[in-house]
């Protein structure tokens, strides 16, 4: 079904709309973070490595679309400090997997609920329950635009 100049002109409108309202949650967000927090990478990676579980560092360095010598830098400073380990990979022995560790995912954790507590609240102030309802169901369809990829 083909799509009209008007439809295309509505979705681009919308699509603009929710990037720009995504970036200035994003940057909000950012800025609940504790001033010594982890670098936004590095929050990445130990999230990845949270959700999926122990991968190579090649594996890691194509899921988080970043050049294989800036992941050794910071997955050393992160083995640094304590939050990755490498383990030997027992179906393939001359693999090394990079596994998160308990110090790691309590850095995430706390890192999260921070910027998670901030979100309640100001929704909490901010939107009436029936628009925290539809917030719910936005966040639902963002899932489905995301899901695959």
């Amino acid at each position: 079904m083909a799509r009209t100049k008007k439809q295309n002109n509505e979705v681009s409108k919308l699509a603009s709309a929710l990037r720009g309202s995504i970036a200035r949650l994003m940057r909000r967000l950012r800025l609940e973070r504790p001033e010594k927090a982890l670098s936004l990478f590095k929050l990445s990676i130990l999230g990845m490595l949270y959700r999926s579980g122990p991968v190579t560092a090649t594996d890691l360095a194509i899921r988080e679309r970043i050049r294989p010598q800036s992941l050794t830098r910071l997955l050393a400073n992160l083995e640094e400090q304590g939050l990755v380990s490498k383990e030997e990979d027992t179906a393939d022995r001359r693999r090394l997997l990079i596994v998160i560790t308990p110090e790691g995912k309590k850095a995430l954790i706390a890192s999260v609920r921070q910027q998670e507590a901030w979100l309640a609240a100001e929704m909490t102030r901010r939107l009436s329950p029936a628009e925290r309802e539809l917030l719910l169901d936005a966040s639902r369809l963002l899932d489905r635009l995301t899901e695959g990829g």
